[in-house]
């Protein structure tokens, strides 16, 4: 019975587990190109944000949606597509937390991520993996 009940949440808990990780790639980049080589955080917010797209389109395809789209490139286009609109997401939450509420940087992260995994599975679940 209870491999019955893991294996129903079994999406849930795999985006949760890659989505943690996607995270901590994101936060760990945005903080060695923001606090250790200080570069400003719209830049760090950019580059982290790239670094952490590519990371969670493979392993989403692979481990979470467990996708077969033999389309490819059409699939990662729209994954990226609607990855750009969490990053607008992402930008428009840090400018308010940072620039508009002095909220500390890495606090501003942080709120902002919680914010775009939520986004990110309702994407990727109802629009870029779903099932055919």
């Amino acid at each position: 019975m209870k491999k019955i009940e893991l294996q129903k949440y079994r999406e849930v808990i795999m985006y949760l587990i890659f989505g943690v990780l996607t995270t901590l790639v994101n936060i760990v980049s945005f903080f060695l190109l923001s606090d250790i080589l200080k570069i400003n955080w719209m830049p760090s917010n950019v580059a982290s944000w790239i670094i952490s797209v590519l990371f969670a389109y493979f392993t989403n395809k692979k481990y979470v949606f467990d996708s077969k789209n033999k389309k490819i490139i059409k699939e990662f286009i729209s994954f990226v597509l609607f990855r750009v609109l969490s990053l607008a997401i992402d930008m428009a939450t840090m400018y308010l937390l940072i620039d508009i509420l002095t909220v500390d940087t890495m606090i501003s992260k942080i709120i902002s991520n919680v914010i775009v995994v939520i986004s990110n599975y309702i994407f990727s679940k109802f629009i870029i993996f779903k099932k055919q």
